[in-house]
């Protein structure tokens, strides 16, 4: 089994290798190929990631290379994690909306949109070659926007699936307060990407016992806690809301509190630079401490447990992914993206019944999904209309005169990844 990692110089990649290694029975990589342009940075991952290997007695082999069609030749599963611009990118889509009185973040709002723009046509490109290479191949996408990225590479007929951590955080969280083990916990999650709720948590599995009163009522001061927000709140919802609902729940306060910290960009960035002189130590073979507050926990599990259920070998048999709607959500259009338990095999996912959520829930899930619709068409079409349009259609934003400003401010900032500006 080969298996193709674009982005593989990233930080987060040795969180992968680790998974890739301590769960080889569920996947048993055989060739694991790392891409990525930056050279330096791609040394000092590749050989943190062969030492890991080594250590933990794996005995697939590690490759490292610029050449992307090389890197996905053969490979039965691309999974890709890059960011377009790199933290420099990421800096500009958490500070200038701010400007507008506006959140300023990687994956929502303003910020989110500059990314889809510079992100979407890359990855199209990659699907493309990837899709040369070896037609049968899966494309897992771990890149923000996921549920963006996701709907560009179905709709151009791509074996994609998207994947996002937040679900499997939810579950061993739960799963810890609850004290059972985390397979033992089926969660009822449904929304978009960054746009969900946990309305159930079944034990054993689809038709288990829901236990989310209990886990409420018993743990929800921490709960509330971990989300930043009032555990009252979640007493009145009756489910627990993603942490990016704090940025709709909470939109002012946020704004606020960013105004007065440094970016989230400028601390990955001070992190990334320890995290790759650790890198470069020959005696480190594991991944380090520190890499747990880079973000992205658990996502070598999820990684592991979806590429195994794709390629036919194991994995669970419910997972939570991004897919096409389907009929699932009646008041979405089939080929929205939306993010919600599925029956993952060799086919692909097929999303499980879920019931209609409540309105305050299902009215946020068809706004954004407007505005996703808007924010594709501009990713894949250009023009400052379709941006200011996209920007006018999402509930972050909304009015005409912050909506016309972040435009000129998006193009502005990233004039150097738009074909068309």
């Amino acid at each position: 089994m080969k298996l193709t990692v674009v982005g593989g110089g990233s930080t987060y990649t040795p969180e992968l290798i680790d998974g890739f290694a301590r769960l080889r029975d569920t996947l048993p990589v055989e060739e694991l190929v790392l891409v990525d342009p930056a050279a330096e940075r791609l040394e000092l991952v590749g050989g943190l990631a062969r030492r890991i290997f080594a250590k933990q007695g794996h005995p697939g082999r590690i490759v490292t290379t610029a050449d992307l069609d090389a890197g996905v030749d053969g490979a039965d599963a691309v999974l890709l994690q890059l960011r377009v611009g790199g933290q420099a990118a990421r800096e500009q889509d958490e500070t200038w909306p701010l400007e507008c009185g506006c959140v300023g973040q990687e994956t929502t709002g303003a910020g989110g949109l500059a990314k889809a723009l510079r992100t979407v046509p890359v990855v199209l490109d990659i699907a493309e070659r990837v899709r040369r290479a070896n037609p049968r191949a899966w494309i897992i996408d771990f890149t923000n926007p996921v549920g963006i990225v996701t709907r560009a590479l179905l709709q151009a007929g791509h074996r994609a699936v998207g994947l996002c951590n937040v679900a499997i955080g939810f579950q061993r969280k739960f799963a810890g307060l609850l004290g059972v083990a985390p397979a033992d916990v089926h969660l009822a999650h449904v929304g978009l990407n960054h746009l969900t709720w946990e309305t159930a948590v079944r034990l054993g599995g689809p038709e288990g016992e829901n236990v989310l009163p209990k886990l409420l009522a018993e743990h929800g001061d921490t709960v509330a806690d971990d989300l930043h927000l009032p555990r009252p709140l979640l007493d009145r919802l009756g489910v627990v809301p993603s942490y990016y609902l704090r940025y709709y729940y909470a939109h002012d306060e946020v704004v606020r509190e960013l105004r007065t910290k440094p970016s989230r960009a400028a601390e990955v960035a001070a992190m990334e630079r320890e995290l790759l002189t650790m890198y470069g130590d020959p005696a480190l073979d594991e991944k380090p401490a520190l890499l747990a507050r880079r973000g992205g926990a658990y996502y070598s599990e999820a990684a592991v447990d979806l590429a195994a259920a794709l390629l036919g070998g194991g994995g669970s048999p419910y997972q939570v992914v991004n897919a096409f709607n389907k009929g699932t959500l009646p008041f979405l259009p089939d080929d929205a993206v939306i993010e919600v338990q599925a029956a993952v095999g060799p086919a692909g996912p097929v999303p499980l019944p879920v019931p209609e959520p409540d309105p305050l829930f299902s009215g946020l899930i068809a706004n954004v999904t407007a505005y996703e619709d808007l924010a594709l068409e501009a990713a894949l079409r250009g023009g400052r209309d379709r941006v200011f349009r996209a920007l006018l259609a999402h509930p972050l934003i909304g009015q005409y005169t912050y909506a016309d400003a972040l435009t000129d401010q998006l193009i502005a900032h990233n004039r150097e990844h738009l074909a068309w500006a």
